[in-house]
C-alpha cells in the first residue's frame, strides 16, 4: 500500500497530524496553503483530494466527514479499487473509515485509534462480527470474485458456518463460525475458480511465468525462432498455460524474462496486462534459451514446474506459498533525473514529488538533497559535493544498473546548468550495455531564471537566453563572446552564476560589455534565493547595477531595449512594481 497522505485545513490539526505521520513511513502532511505550513501545500481541499484519490493515495483527511464525501463523491465507482479514505477529528478524538473497505480502511482505522487512543468507529458489518475483513486478504493474496465474496459474507451474517481450505494464516485469530461439515467453505488456491456459489476463493499470488520471447524464443514445432512478440502476444501465451493447468490468473505473482532483455518494452506491456511485475534472471550466453532455466536462476526457495514448453517460449513454477515478487530475480533499475524547483515545496512538480517517494535511492549535492526530504528509513540517501557531477553521474547507474530505483536531486529545472547533461554524459561515455538498460528519465523543473522572473512579472515575455558566468567549465572567451552576440540581438539575458569569491570580477567585466548594447534605463530584476525563506527581489536599472549588489545566489535579468516596468498600485510600497517585456517590437 501507498504511504498515506494526512490533509489538514488549519494550524490545530497539525499535532494530530503528526502522531499520525509516525505511523506510516513515507507519509505526508499536506496543509492549506497560506493557513499552515508542514510538508506538501494545496491551494484548494476538494481538487486535492480528489487527484490524491484519483492516484489511488489513502487519505487521512482531518476535517469533517462530510467535507471528504462530497469532495471525492464523483469519483466514486469500482469498490474493488477504491484507496482507503478516513476522516479523523483535529483533535484526534474520534477516528472514521468512510470508504476503500477492500483496501484496508479498517485496518489503517485502528492503527490510527490505537496511536490516539480511541476508539474507530467502524461500521462494517462483517469486520465487527468476525473480527477481520474476509474480504481484504493481505498482501500476496487476491480474492476471486468480489461479487461472489460479498454474497458469502451475507450468508455468514445469516448464520450460516464455514470450513476453511488451504493456508490462510490471517484467518486464525477470526471469530468466523466454523464447521468441519459446512456446506460454505474458505478455499485458498491457486486454481481457478469454478464458479461455485459455496465458496469464497481467494488466491495466493504463488506462480511464476518465465517466457522466451523475441528471437530464440524456443526451437520445436510452433515456434516463432528470431520473431518479435508483442506484449499482447506474450501475455496470451502466458494466459493460454494457466488456463491448461487450470489456474487463476490472479494466482500470478510475476513475469519474468532474462536480463538480456530488460529493455524489451513487449515485456513491459505483457507484465502490464497482466498486472503483476516484471522480474529478470541474470543469464550467462551458455545457459540456454528454455524459459525454465529462467525459473532455476531466480528463485530461491523450492518450486514445482507445471508447465516447460520451449516451443510456446513459456516455463510455469508454482511455489508452496505465496511469494513476495521482489525475491525473484531482479526488478529493471529505474535512474529519475529531477529539478526541485527554486527551492519552496509547492513549486517543486508532482512528478518529481511523486519520483522521491518511490526512490530506493537519492543522491545529489548534500545542500539539495536535504532540501528533498525528508526520506523514509528505508531510504538510502547519498549526498556529495557539488564539483563531483561525473562520479555522482556513474555511481547512480552503478545503483540503478543492479535494480535499484534512483533519483538524482538537481535544484531549479535538471536541464539547466544541472545534473541532467551530466547523466546523458556519463551514459554515453560508459558505452556500458547495464546502464544503458535502465529505465532512464527526466523530470522537468521550475528553473531559478522562471522563478524570478515569475516574481517580478514576465521579463521573459519575448526571445530570451540563459547563460552561466561562470568559466569552471568553458573559456571566459567564449562567455564574452556570446554575451556580445546576446546583447547586440536584444535578447533579454538570465545570468546564472554570476559572481563568487573565486571569480569577483567577472560580473563587472559582463556588465561592461551589455551596457556598449544597452541603454543604462534598461530594467534588471535581481532575484536572490527566490522560492527560498528569506528571498528577496529588486528591480534597479543597468546604469545602477554594480556588482556588490549581487552574490552567487542572486538570479540577475537584464531586460531588452522593449522591457517595461510600472508601479503595481497606488496602495502599494513604492518601488514595488512589475517588469515585463511585450511580445511584439515597434
Amino acid at each position: 500500500m501507498k504511504a498515506p497522505a494526512i490533509v489538514i485545513l488549519g494550524a490545530g490539526a497539525l499535532e494530530t497530524a503528526r502522531r499520525i505521520q509516525t505511523l506510516y513511513a513515507g507519509s505526508q502532511v499536506y496543509a492549506l496553503h497560506e493557513r499552515v505550513t508542514a510538508d506538501v501545500p494545496y491551494t484548494e481541499l476538494g481538487a486535492q483530494l480528489r487527484e490524491l484519490y484519483a492516484g489511488g493515495t489513502p487519505i487521512v483527511a482531518l476535517c469533517a466527514a462530510g467535507i471528504v464525501i462530497r469532495c471525492v463523491a464523483p469519483l466514486l465507482t469500482n469498490k474493488g479499487v477504491e484507496p482507503p479514505v478516513l476522516a479523523v477529528a483535529e483533535d484526534g478524538s474520534a477516528v472514521v473509515p468512510l470508504l476503500g473497505g477492500l483496501a484496508g480502511v479498517n485496518v489503517m482505522a485502528r492503527e490510527i485509534a490505537a496511536a490516539l487512543k480511541v476508539s474507530p468507529a467502524i461500521t462494517t458489518s462483517g469486520e465487527l462480527r468476525f473480527g477481520t475483513c474476509v474480504l481484504n486478504p493481505p498482501d500476496g493474496y487476491a480474492l476471486a470474485d468480489i461479487g461472489q465474496g460479498k454474497r458469502f459474507v451475507s450468508d455468514l451474517l445469516a448464520g450460516e458456518s464455514t470450513r476453511v481450505e488451504g493456508e490462510a494464516p490471517w484467518l486464525d485469530d477470526a471469530q468466523l463460525p466454523r464447521s468441519a461439515s459446512a456446506r460454505l467453505a474458505i478455499r485458498v488456491t491457486p486454481r481457478a475458480w469454478d464458479g461455485c456459489e459455496d465458496e469464497l476463493v481467494i488466491h495466493p499470488r504463488s506462480v511464476v511465468a518465465a517466457v522466451a520471447a523475441g528471437e530464440g524464443a524456443g526451437d520445436g514445432d510452433g515456434a516463432r525462432a528470431n520473431a518479435c512478440l508483442s506484449g499482447t502476444e506474450i501475455a496470451a501465451s502466458v494466459r493460454a498455460a494457466l488456463n491448461e493447468h487450470g489456474l487463476a490468473t490472479l494466482s500470478l505473482a510475476a513475469l519474468l524474462a532474462a536480463s538480456d532483455r530488460i529493455a524489451d518494452p513487449a515485456l513491459a506491456d505483457a507484465a502490464a496486462s497482466l498486472n503483476v511485475p516484471l522480474r529478470f534472471a541474470q543469464t550467462r550466453p551458455d545457459d540456454g534459451a528454455p524459459p525454465s532455466n529462467l525459473l532455476h536462476a531466480a528463485l530461491r526457495i523450492p518450486y514445482e514446474t507445471l508447465h516447460d514448453d520451449p516451443a510456446a517460449g513459456v516455463a510455469l513454477a508454482l511455489t508452496p506459498l505465496a511469494i513476495d515478487a521482489n525475491t525473484v530475480g531482479m526488478g529493471r533499475g529505474r535512474l529519475t533525473v529531477i529539478g526541485l524547483g527554486p527551492g519552496s515545496a509547492e513549486l517543486m512538480v508532482p512528478a518529481a514529488r511523486l519520483a522521491l517517494d518511490h526512490a530506493t535511492d537519492i543522491l545529489g549535492y548534500d545542500t539539495y538533497v536535504k532540501m528533498a526530504g525528508p526520506f523514509r528509513a528505508d531510504q538510502r540517501v547519498h549526498g556529495t559535493d557539488n564539483r563531483e557531477e561525473l562520479q555522482r553521474a556513474r555511481h547512480a547507474f552503478e545503483l540503478a544498473s543492479v535494480g535499484r530505483s534512483v533519483v538524482m536531486v538537481s535544484s531549479g529545472d535538471p536541464g539547466v546548468f544541472a545534473m541532467a547533461a551530466a547523466v546523458l554524459e556519463a551514459l554515453e561515455a560508459a558505452a556500458n550495455d547495464a546502464w544503458a538498460a535502465v529505465e532512464l528519465g527526466i523530470v522537468p523543473g521550475v528553473s531559478a531564471a522562471l522563478a524570478t522572473a515569475a516574481q517580478a512579472g514576465a521579463p521573459l515575455g519575448h526571445d530570451f537566453c540563459m547563460l552561466s558566468l561562470s568559466d569552471n567549465l568553458k573559456p571566459w572567451s567564449i562567455i564574452e563572446t556570446r554575451l556580445r552576440h546576446a546583447a547586440e540581438a536584444d535578447l533579454v539575458m538570465a545570468f546564472y552564476n554570476p559572481i563568487s569569491r573565486a571569480r569577483p570580477w567577472q560580473l563587472d567585466k559582463a556588465l561592461d560589455i551589455v551596457r556598449t548594447y544597452r541603454a543604462s534605463a534598461t530594467p534588471v530584476v535581481l532575484g536572490r534565493d527566490v522560492g527560498r525563506p528569506g528571498g528577496t527581489l529588486r528591480t534597479v536599472t543597468l546604469g545602477e547595477l554594480r556588482s556588490s549588489d549581487v552574490d552567487m545566489r542572486t538570479m540577475v535579468i537584464v531586460g531588452s531595449s522593449t522591457t517595461r516596468r510600472f508601479a503595481k498600485g497606488a496602495g502599494d510600497l513604492e518601488g514595488d512594481e512589475w517588469v515585463y517585456t511585450p511580445r511584439w517590437y515597434e
